[in-house]
């Protein structure tokens, strides 16, 4: 009798591995895993991760009274966005990992298009493309400071000409810009 209950468990446990080892490898090409953050001791915490199924749905809602809106929903796999306050206990270490997220990007051949580095803020935009009609994925890392550090990931099929909508509708400032500075080319 424990033979058959050990074979099963470790049956599920091979399962579960295998499961995790498969999704990890069939992230769409947009996707940057920028690991688990956790709350500060003190200030602002904010942890923003919309998959698919819930983009669909408000395609759905914005279908009748924003046709445009909800066909750029359509296009969307995920939207995560990432705000973390900064102290004295968590800003190396949140500024480290920003710094390594950026190396993994510039060596995986993302396109760095934004940077700003002016009164101790520290601005990074990256885009990964297929072809030139379409990004597959958008970073953009903000360091303000020692005030707060913000991430975000947006995966899916965006036209370049729709960046500046999905800033304006997800209130991110530096898409806004950059969906302006596209729309100009």
């Amino acid at each position: 009798m424990k033979y058959p209950a050990r074979s099963l468990l470790s049956l599920a446990a091979l399962s579960v591995l295998v499961s995790l080892n498969t999704s990890a490898q069939n992230s769409p090409p947009g996707y940057v895993d920028f690991g688990k953050f956790s709350p500060p001791t003190s200030g602002e915490f904010v942890e923003v991760h919309i998959k698919n199924n819930l983009i669909s749905m408000a395609a759905r809602l914005a279908e009748k009274i924003e046709p445009d809106v909800a066909q750029l929903l359509r296009g969307l796999q995920l939207v995560r966005v990432n705000v973390i306050g900064l102290n004295d206990d968590n800003h190396a270490d949140v500024e480290k990992r920003i710094q390594t997220i950026r190396g993994e990007l510039d060596a995986k051949g993302w396109e760095r298009i934004v940077t700003v580095q002016k009164k101790g803020e520290d601005v990074s935009v990256y885009l990964k493309t297929r072809g030139e009609e379409t990004i597959e994925g958008l970073v953009v890392t903000v360091l303000d400071g020692k005030r707060e550090a913000v991430l975000v990931n947006i995966v899916g099929d965006i036209k370049p000409e729709k960046v500046a909508v999905i800033g304006e509708k997800l209130n991110i400032d530096p898409l806004k810009k950059i969906g302006r500075e596209l729309g100009k080319k």
